[in-house]
């Protein structure tokens, strides 16, 4: 029995020792297990990758551990040791950073960080690098890894030639790439082959840069306002930039070859400082550009492209001389609008097939370039370009950029749901002259005052709004004449815009003797009113007489109203597309564009509205 005794003796301590290292390599292996389901992971590929990466494969890839312990010889005793603690990881090769939408590869030799789609097979699809300075290309030198937990990574890539010279990259689970630039970089420039470039407005019209309208010109100064969207070539991927609010300048590099087929190069970036963000939506379709050609004219024309989800698609087509945003509809329709009257809506889907109605009024000249920023009934797994600007920017900072409020119609209802739904001089006195004719207008006088109160309601409110653009106008020429003494050299950009500002007070008095006077309104008002005193023969007759009077007063305010937005509306344009080849002149832009914002918010409903 002392035999036996001994001999558990010795084999208890074994057992232990057994347990533990059991226990070590369990442990050891689950880490490793949670490493490799890692949503965002690090991998060091060990060689130095060629023009073609085998994705695949991998062969000679190894997994950066978030517990950098792991790679030593005895990771439990590591772990309890300080000794061990702060020590960084050494890249043997390419550093790559992986998540379920994007693969990017950072290249030392060409100094640039290399961003994969895996939409599209592991597609690349841009590529970012500093600023260069001067003629040199800045390289990598270093690679240091500041973050890694399995749901986000963090690389500062630290380029050779200079103290400091360093750009941080984080990633998340999400394909957004957040880029922050170290004290001495001015910014980045981002590769990638670009038909189209938008700067997107949500109050007026966006920006649409195409590359072969500037045959002879190689670099593009344009406003950097928040966002910026380029349409990649192949119909089915957009590159979304978006960045707070800031000091920033953006430039596009453009491409060789002919005018018809020229794309954007790069978009290079001054970030003053701040974060830019980058993100790629796929989907096949996602934009698309339609040639419009002669034989469009007065046909229903399915143009062969159908929307891969629901969302709000735009284009935009000339409408009054004036580059107009119109959304896709769900059916064909008529529509009135200022200045342009009656005519079919041009776009709209019948199903996922999108057709096209041209016409004298809305030319098929030039192209057509369909994308959508915005969700519309769109389902939860997809991702549009306001969603990008919300989750990178935050929902406070974007309510300014979105603009919801200022997207929504002022009214002309005076009592809301209870008075005439058609809420105009048109409206009003139709239903007035069906209570004559009837002979009811003794009957129903409360009825008829309420509709003539109704109407005077809706010419204050169109005289409210006539004002606000005069007074724009005044605003716009004082600022447009004090910058011109400030700054002489941009004197031609600023007599060009100040032309635009001046059609404002041309056209009110132009047409001041049609549109009347509140004076003249009351006067309609009161005689309209008085005919519903006593039924008498002449009745029907004065009002008819007096309804040819409020409409050609109403009808003249209207096409005021539209010919105003349709200015403002091309003064916004105008201030971004004609500073591209005048940088000095791009703060200049912004205010313009600024101001003419402001005024566009809360239209009239008969203005040529571009959320119409």
């Amino acid at each position: 029995m002392l035999d036996r005794c001994r001999d558990d003796c010795r084999i208890a301590p074994l057992k232990a020792v057994l347990i533990v290292a059991f226990v070590v390599v369990l442990c050891t292996c689950a880490i490793r297990g949670a490493e490799l389901s890692a949503c965002t992971k690090i991998w060091d590929t060990g060689a130095p990758l060629g023009d073609k990466i085998d994705f695949v494969s991998r062969t000679g890839w190894k997994l950066v551990p978030c517990n950098l312990l792991l790679l030593e010889s005895n990771p439990a005793a590591a772990a309890s040791d300080p000794g061990y603690y702060g020590c960084e990881y050494s890249f043997q090769a390419d550093a790559v950073v992986e998540n379920e939408h994007l693969i990017a590869v950072f290249r030392p030799n060409t100094g640039r960080v290399v961003v994969y789609s895996k939409a599209n097979g592991s597609r690349k699809r841009f590529e970012l690098a500093p600023l260069p300075s001067g003629t040199r290309t800045a390289k990598i030198a270093q690679r240091r890894l500041l973050r890694n937990t399995g749901n986000d990574a963090v690389l500062e890539i630290i380029y050779s030639g200079a103290n400091d010279l360093s750009i941080v990259f984080a990633f998340d689970e999400s394909e957004i790439v957040e880029v922050r630039a170290g004290s001495n970089v001015e910014g980045v420039s981002i590769f990638s082959s670009i038909r189209y470039g938008v700067v997107p407005d949500f109050i007026g019209d966006d920006l649409i840069f195409d590359p072969g309208q500037y045959p002879s010109t190689e670099v593009l100064s344009i406003p950097s306002e928040n966002t910026f969207l380029g349409l990649l070539e192949g119909e089915d991927g957009i590159l979304i930039m978006s960045w707070p609010q800031g000091g920033q300048t953006a430039e596009l590099t453009l491409g060789g070859g002919q005018a018809a087929v020229r794309t954007i190069k790069s978009f290079n970036f001054d970030a003053d400082g701040k974060s830019l963000y980058l993100a790629v939506l796929s989907a096949a379709g996602i934009w698309h550009e339609e040639q419009l050609k002669p034989s469009y004219l007065e046909k229903d024309v399915a143009i062969g492209w159908k929307s891969p989800f629901r969302a709000k698609w735009t284009t935009q087509f000339v409408e009054a001389g004036v580059r107009t945003t119109f959304t896709f509809k769900e059916t064909k329709e008529k529509i009135w609008r200022g200045v342009t009257g009656h005519y079919t809506y041009p776009v709209w889907f019948d199903r996922d097939n999108a057709f096209f109605r041209l016409s004298k009024k809305i030319p098929p000249k030039g192209r057509s370039v369909i994308y959508c920023l915005e969700g519309r009934e769109t389902p939860a797994s997809i991702t549009t370009p306001v969603d990008i600007l919300k989750r990178t920017l935050g929902r406070q900072a974007c309510e300014s950029i979105l603009d919801f409020p200022g997207r929504v119609l002022r009214t002309h209802h005076r009592r809301g749901a209870e008075g005439i739904r058609r809420a105009c001089t048109c409206g009003g006195t139709e239903a007035i002259e069906a209570v004559f004719k009837a002979g009811q207008e003794v009957q129903r006088k409360a009825y008829v005052t309420e509709a003539v109160d109704d109407m005077l309601y809706f010419v204050k409110r169109h005289v409210e709004r006539i004002d606000e653009y005069r007074a724009f106008a005044d605003d716009m020429t004082e600022y447009l004449v004090a910058t011109g003494k400030s700054a002489p050299g941009l004197k031609p950009y600023l007599d060009d815009v100040l032309a635009m500002v001046e059609q404002i007070p041309r056209e009110y008095e132009r047409n001041k003797g049609n549109m009347k006077t509140l004076e003249y309104a009351g006067e309609l008002a009161r005689k309209t009113k008085a005919l519903t005193r006593k039924k008498e023969s002449g009745n029907l007759k004065a009002c008819l007489e007096l309804g040819k009077k409020w409409r050609s007063m109403g009808g003249a305010q209207d096409n005021v109203i539209g010919a105003y937005h349709s200015i403002t509306r091309k003064l916004a344009q105008e201030a971004g597309y004609r500073c591209v080849d005048r940088p000095e002149a791009v703060e200049v832009a912004k205010e313009i564009r600024r101001r003419c914002r402001q005024c566009l918010r809360n239209a009239d409903g008969y203005e040529i509205w571009a959320d119409y």
